[in-house]
């Protein structure tokens, strides 16, 4: 009876985990380029990750500097580029490169290594705890609550999905503007979308992803 209780409660215990990472999933944001021989590669990976896991949300951007290689990315946008740089200069990276994946803007790696992609998600679930702030969606309002030392941004990322998306890419953005700072423990942002759309609570000047939410 006792062995009975405990199995029990060890699933119990699971479910609860595997039900706060499905709620904080982890950001995986993709740079490539339809001019970048290995991205296609990337794309698959991707929506492999996608179809296994329901504890990572992806995001593809598209980057303008490899347009010169070919015919320019219908895709491509100036914010992509200047959000891979901010990453790639806070981590202390060579250079950016495609296709790049980032992990909640604080871990990356090539977007075809499916071990090493595997082991970033791993590494940033295992660093969740119940202290950050949360996301909650009531159709027109964001609520930010919670605490935090840092000065934190909320963003608003539009993205293609499901019929919508023609592409072979997963969840290509659209478009990303700021909501503002969050700068009260509980704060609502007003907010409409005129596709899918994700907001993103990240540390200020494109820092690490504090919290992610599809608002679909």
């Amino acid at each position: 009876m006792i062995r009975v209780f405990a199995l029990l409660a060890l699933a119990a215990s699971a479910f609860g985990s595997a039900s706060a990472e499905t709620d904080r999933p982890v950001l995986i944001e993709l740079f490539a380029n339809q001019n970048c021989p290995a991205c296609p590669k990337a794309h698959r990976t991707m929506k492999q990750i996608e179809e296994e896991r329901d504890d990572v949300l992806i995001l593809t951007w598209t980057v303008n500097y490899w347009d010169y290689l070919g015919d320019p990315d219908p895709m491509a946008m100036p914010a992509a580029k200047d959000r891979q740089m901010a990453y790639t200069d806070r981590l202390s990276l060579r250079a950016p490169y495609t296709p790049q994946s980032f992990y909640d803007g604080a871990k990356e790696c090539p977007g075809t290594n499916k071990r090493r992609i595997r082991k970033n998600i791993d590494q940033r679930l295992d660093l969740r705890d119940g202290a950050a702030p949360n996301l909650d969606w009531d159709g027109a309002q964001v609520r930010v609550s919670g605490n935090s030392d840092e000065t934190l941004e909320l963003m608003k990322v539009e993205y293609l999905s499901g019929e919508a998306n023609e592409t072979i890419m997963v969840n290509p953005v659209t478009s990303v503007d700021s909501l503002g700072l969050w700068v009260e423990p509980d704060q609502a942002f007003e907010l409409a979308c005129t596709s899918t759309c994700a907001v993103l609570l990240q540390e200020q000047d494109t820092g690490e992803v504090i919290a992610v939410k599809a608002l679909n």
